[in-house]
């Protein structure tokens, strides 16, 4: 991928310079993810269910519109499977309804779930252009350069401040890193929502970084987009965020390294360290807040094995087999909204914590069925993205790959709101790479008329 390469390759002729009506769609329900959250928290908590509903119904307008248009023929295959898959889903949650493990309510919910941001990311992917495309990354980008600032104000805030709380909460509901410092939520309404923020951004940042730079702004720009990025991670207070972060910048680094044309080593060699000097800026200016995560750390592997809770993130609990039913007990009836809508609350995991768990304990079969699916997928996103970055000679293309396989593995995308739409925004960018492999993030002048 050339724009994140640093080698030239030849100009595209014909390139859109404007926004379509996909890419103002998918841009539309991307800041209402981000923002939906800030809103709940510091403006009115009856937002929740209107923000949501807008936005589903965005997603929808955008699957439509890529089907109205026969934009979905671009991904043949992949809307065969993709149909095949909803015909299962909704035939085996019928099934569900009439065997009684599931209610009308919760069907719909479950649909909701398991399909409507897949949809719409194979949607966004066949109907965006290339301006849509680099659009999207610099909106990832921008936001993170609002979210930073926000996080490390939220980080040296006491638990009880005001930019910590939500209106109808109080300290007490805050959840902290230690005692006196919090976990930051940036405009989430959750820690989860942050956390899987930040990993999903993290591909997009090292994709600008790395980008083939022409002005001094640009240069300025990729810079001050990683500095959020680090200080954002590091102020976090999240173990999964810690670790994501520093796994994704050590590929990043090691892919810069290892793709890079042998002509271009000493040059990619220089990257890798200046780009490990500024890290170490970062990691000294907020040193403080790697004792506290270091502390959580210690805290955590106190309390349980750390090797065990990543095999239950990564395969869910070991209890689960013993508990699931061939049928299962109802696609969507572990989500956080089907627990709201059943109890009247949603503090407590329905069915299963872990992504894994929750599919089988939902689907039964249909849940066997689900996971490989997941692994076949990704097993060929990951080999063509590989394939992709050795052309281009960028780590860009496997880096996404990359943690597309970490996000569809581990977010707990079936059970939060938060996280089954950001999913639909990381697939989206994955599959859009398959689109534009050579995409420029900073065009020449000359591309845009």
């Amino acid at each position: 991928m050339s724009a994140i390469a640093s080698t030239a390759i030849p100009k595209t002729v014909s390139r859109p310079a404007t926004l379509s009506r996909a890419g103002k769609l998918f841009l539309a329900v991307f800041l209402i993810i981000v923002f939906e959250g800030a809103v709940r928290k510091w403006v009115s908590s009856a937002s929740t269910l209107p923000l949501i509903g807008l936005r589903d119904l965005l997603a929808l307008v955008l699957v439509f519109y890529a089907w109205r248009h026969g934009h979905l023929r671009r991904h043949k295959k992949i809307t065969a499977v993709m149909l095949a898959w909803t015909c299962l889903v909704t035939g085996w949650g019928l099934l569900q309804l009439v065997g009684g493990e599931s209610t009308p309510i919760v069907f719909v919910i479950g649909l909701r779930f398991w399909l409507l941001y897949i949809w719409f990311a194979v949607a966004a992917a066949a109907s965006m252009n290339e301006a849509d495309y680099r659009a999207a990354i610099m909106a990832a980008a921008l936001v993170m350069l609002l979210l930073a600032p926000l996080a490390i104000v939220q980080h040296y805030s006491p638990p009880g401040a005001k930019i910590n709380t939500q209106l109808d909460g109080d300290e007490d509901t805050v959840f902290v890193a230690v005692v006196g410092v919090v976990r930051t939520t940036g405009t989430f309404s959750f820690t989860s929502g942050y956390a899987t923020y930040l990993t999903m951004v993290a591909p997009l940042v090292f994709g600008i970084l790395g980008a083939r730079k022409r002005t001094k702004i640009q240069w300025l720009f990729g810079l001050a987009v990683f500095g959020a990025f680090a200080a954002g991670a590091l102020v976090s207070g999240s173990r999964t965020a810690a670790i994501t972060s520093a796994g994704l910048l050590a590929a990043f680094l090691f892919g810069r390294l290892l793709f890079s044309k042998a002509r271009n080593k000493m040059g990619a060699a220089a990257a890798v360290v200046v780009i490990g000097l500024l890290t170490a800026i970062f990691a000294y200016v907020f040193r403080d807040a790697i004792g506290v995560t270091q502390t959580r750390f210690e805290q955590a592997s106190a309390a349980e094995n750390f090797g065990e809770r990543v095999l239950t993130v990564l395969f869910g609990e070991p209890w689960v087999l013993d508990l699931i039913s061939w049928l299962g007990y109802g696609v969507g009836f572990g989500s956080n909204l089907a627990t709201y809508v059943r109890t009247g609350s949603a503090d407590v995991f329905a069915l299963a914590e872990a992504e894994g768990g929750r599919i089988l304990m939902e689907g039964g079969l249909l849940g066997f069925a689900y996971i490989a699916l997941k692994y076949v997928v990704l097993a060929l996103g990951v080999t063509r993205s590989l394939k992709i970055s050795i052309g281009t000679n960028s780590p860009y293309p496997l880096l996404v790959w990359l943690t597309t396989a970490l996000a569809v593995v581990s977010w707990p995308a079936l059970g939060q709101l938060t996280a089954n739409a950001l999913l639909g925004l990381m697939l989206a960018y994955a599959l859009l790479l398959f689109r534009f492999p050579r995409l420029e993030i900073f065009p020449p002048r000359a591309s845009r008329s």
